[in-house]
């Protein structure tokens, strides 16, 4: 990856107040859980379009870099394509099977106001 140029740039979303969740919720995680997903995250910027089993589509224009961390966990960044920029809308760390509701529902909500 090294001297490659990036083919998406990734941003985070933005509150009105300026705030950055997705910034604050890695911040919150240890350092190597950090590295693990910055490296797959940088793993689709210079890989997009780029499927299983690192990024995933979840329909309604949203995707998912996948994330596997130590102990068996399993993290989730959850962005959109707006602008010909990757902007990353929600991070969690994933505890079931299927997608909480809760989290896609809160994806969403910043997707559209992004698109204003």
């Amino acid at each position: 990856m090294v001297g490659a140029p990036k083919k998406i740039v990734g941003r985070f979303y933005a509150l009105a107040s300026g705030r950055k969740p997705v910034r604050d919720w890695l911040l919150d995680l240890s350092r190597d859980d950090r590295r693990q997903i910055g490296i797959d995250i940088q793993r689709v910027e210079f890989g997009w379009p780029l499927g299983m089993p690192y990024c995933r589509s979840l329909g309604s224009s949203l995707w998912e870099v996948r994330s596997s961390l130590a102990g068996g966990r399993i993290a989730r960044v959850l962005f959109c394509i707006h602008d010909g920029e990757m902007v990353l809308l929600h991070g969690f760390e994933k505890k079931t099977q299927k997608t909480p509701q809760q989290d896609l529902d809160l994806a969403l909500a910043r997707k559209r106001e992004l698109q204003g």
